[in-house]
């Protein structure tokens, strides 16, 4: 990122309306990052991902610019494609306390 743009955001979330909505997205943004570093680790081109994977190359494009949302077996065709493994996890919010619900 730019030392413009960093400047600019870090003015936005002052707002907490704005805050709030960056916030729900960071998901998203780092699912997008997680595919771009491991495609680039590869060392693979989106077009070489897409023969590898039989996902066209525009659809890696929109999933990377954040202009579409992957299923997990999208996800699954792009690790195994770059010859990489999928790991999603849940992890605790920092400073909540949860209730875990048991069973009857």
């Amino acid at each position: 990122m730019s030392v413009k743009f960093d400047e600019f955001l870090q003015e936005q979330l002052l707002d907490s309306e704005f805050k709030n909505e960056y916030e729900a997205l960071q998901p998203e943004r780092a699912i997008i990052q997680a595919i771009i570093d491991a495609r680039q680790r590869s060392g693979l081109t989106q077009k070489e991902l897409s023969e590898r994977t039989g996902i066209a190359q525009g659809d890696i494009s929109k999933l990377e610019r954040g202009n579409a949302n992957p299923s997990l077996r999208t996800l699954q065709r792009l690790a195994t494609g770059m010859g990489m493994s999928l790991h999603i996890e849940f992890r605790p919010i920092a400073g909540t306390n949860h209730i875990i619900a048991e069973k009857p």
